[in-house]
């Protein structure tokens, strides 16, 4: 048994000050006042000014440390890219397929489910985005691969939560392209299904929404802009109280004043942090190669040579900051987003996203400058 203590302590709704943590094994044993520490145990001292929080949990991550999931769909590949995003305080992450053939996505499935019985990994499951999205709106996305969704494909999406009891699979589909009957099959079955890289109107979108999608994917990004005529899918996701809504906040993919008049909109509570994070994520690389085309490193955005964004360069920690700065929240507000918020929206805040008896040790100590000082995953 350990006791980590002398850190501010944030449970995933609230700060405490005067707290210690107890860890047992694998899982969190308790909060305790610090000077009701269990006799015996380890004290594990964290620095002045320093926060504990629950660890990151990345819906939404491409690849890492040189590393792209579509490219290398291993389990090696997985570990190598949550080895890469732990650094910036990743405990948790769901390895993102972006649009590819059916057997490419057999065999990421394959990986995550390998990547997922390796204790302390992280992985908790996959994320599908596509190949069920608009032609319309492909983004990066390959447009050879987008394609409808058909039986062979209803059956291998439906068989996969059972195969992995413990994760989650996300997949995002637009939902003009994917019927309702069909997105009520795949929900039903628990499948997380969130709508993106979609033209869908708002009426389609709420239809949708009332069959099973339960969130959006980069909002505002790969959608149509908001029309006071034709409020279209972002309209659709800001005034919805039932779904939640991933947003990356690396200044680039949306200006933060957008930002702030979304989280005004809808709620901040309804908001979770996405990196999108691709291959540079955690290296010098100036770039990569995606679909067979160079992807460029600038400035903070990975482009292509037509000026493209081809996913994000940001990582968790980074866009916990930048809530903070950038975007003028609280920081219980902005380490909810990246905790809590997305185990909400997977249905896996009953284990993940607080500091709470009974869930799984998975940790974040921040500095004073929210600089990643270290990680726990499941205790280690």
């Amino acid at each position: 048994m350990r006791a980590l203590t002398g850190a501010r302590l944030f449970t995933g709704e609230a700060m405490l000050d005067g707290f210690s943590l107890i860890i047992d094994g694998d899982r969190i044993a308790d909060l305790v006042a610090d000077d009701r520490i269990p006799q015996g145990a380890e004290l594990v001292r964290c620095p002045q000014g320093s926060t504990l929080a629950p660890g990151f949990i990345d819906a939404q991550a491409n690849g890492a440390g040189g590393v792209l999931f579509n490219d290398e769909p291993t389990e090696a590949a997985v570990l190598a890219i949550a080895k890469a995003l732990r650094r910036s305080g990743g405990t948790g992450l769901l390895p993102t397929l972006i649009t590819d053939d059916r057997a490419k996505m057999a065999q990421a499935a394959e990986a995550v489910n390998a990547a997922s019985s390796t204790p302390g990994s992280g992985i908790l499951g996959i994320h599908f985005e596509g190949p069920f999205i608009s032609p319309n709106r492909p983004g990066v996305h390959n447009p050879q691969y987008i394609r409808p969704l058909d039986e062979e494909d209803i059956a291998f999406l439906t068989g996969l939560p059972e195969r992995m009891p413990q994760g989650r699979v996300l997949l995002t589909i637009a939902p003009e392209e994917v019927e309702d009957s069909v997105i009520a099959r795949l929900a039903e079955a628990g499948i997380v299904i969130s709508a993106g890289h979609t033209v869908a109107s708002f009426e389609r979108t709420c239809a949708a929404v009332g069959h099973g999608v339960r969130g959006f994917t980069h909002l505002f990004n790969a959608m149509p802009p908001i029309n006071s005529h034709q409020p279209a899918v972002t309209t659709a996701a800001l005034t919805g109280r039932e779904t939640w809504c991933g947003i990356i906040v690396d200044g680039i993919h949306v200006h933060p004043a957008v930002l702030k008049m979304a989280l005004s909109a809808k709620g901040a509570d309804r908001f979770f942090l996405v990196t999108d994070a691709m291959p540079p994520v955690g290296t010098d690389a100036t770039g990569f190669e995606l679909y067979g085309q160079r992807i460029l490193r600038r400035d903070g955005r990975l482009v292509t040579e037509d000026g493209t964004l081809a996913g994000a360069d940001i990582d968790m920690a980074s866009a916990v900051r930048n809530c903070v700065h950038m975007l003028g929240l609280p920081l219980e507000e902005a380490l909810a987003m990246a905790s809590l918020r997305p185990a909400e929206f997977l249905r896996l805040d009953d284990r993940f996203g607080r500091l709470a008896r009974g869930y799984r040790a998975d940790l974040v100590l921040l500095g004073q400058d929210l600089e990643v000082l270290k990680t726990w995953v499941a205790g280690e």
